[in-house]
């Protein structure tokens, strides 16, 4: 039988492991690299830094987690904006998460970090006109900011002193498959593997 197979193969193990891992993921993770050129219009700033976002759609959260560094000057304001396309001209949009920054974000820095868990099912988890453009209501603007991220329509954006628009920046795209899915996609390969060796098994 196949779960024989998937024992002596030991598929079966890792699948009862990774199990409870892929029953609970429920959050999905978006990366950007923030940088002057991925600024409009760009800039040469030297300033660098990384940002992550997991939203939850189940726990209606948004963990917020960001790095800088080298900024020319020290920084004003850091939020995400949504949303529009990375191809549209121009390729901006108004802030979705609280103005004129994030709360609790170091400012007047040239380098810094960043981490905060957001409750969406608060309105002040958000801008008050990106609520407002979106029903009015805490529901309406995480469905909106939910979309802006699986489509790629959001950025995240860091302003400073010398650059007010926004000195470095990055459009969120979703992270690389998790270790845990792609092991348990792994496993299901070698579940099909197995199956043509048993079409193919003489009888």
């Amino acid at each position: 039988m196949i779960h024989r197979a998937m024992i002596r193969c030991g598929v079966l193990p890792l699948l009862l492991l990774l199990a409870p891992c892929a029953m609970v993921q429920a959050s999905t993770i978006y990366i950007t690299n923030l940088t002057g050129a991925n600024e409009y219009p760009s800039n040469a700033s030297p300033g660098s830094g990384t940002a992550m976002v997991e939203y939850d759609a189940i726990a209606h959260t948004l963990q917020v987690d960001v790095q800088f560094s080298d900024l020319t000057s020290g920084n004003t304001a850091a939020h995400i904006h949504c949303c529009v396309s990375p191809s549209a001209s121009p390729p901006t949009a108004g802030v979705a998460t609280p103005t004129p920054t994030f709360p609790g974000f170091p400012t007047g820095v040239t380098s810094g970090t960043y981490s905060h868990l957001f409750d969406l099912t608060l309105t002040s988890s958000f801008n008050g006109s990106f609520v407002t453009a979106n029903g009015g209501t805490a529901a309406g603007a995480e469905a909106a900011l939910a979309a802006g991220l699986a489509n790629g329509e959001a950025y995240f954006n860091i302003h400073t002193s010398n650059f007010p628009g926004g000195e470095i920046r990055g459009f969120l795209a979703p992270a690389p498959v998790p270790i845990p899915a792609a092991v348990w996609l792994f496993g299901s390969g070698l579940l099909g593997l197995i199956g043509v060796a048993r079409r193919k098994k003489p009888a």
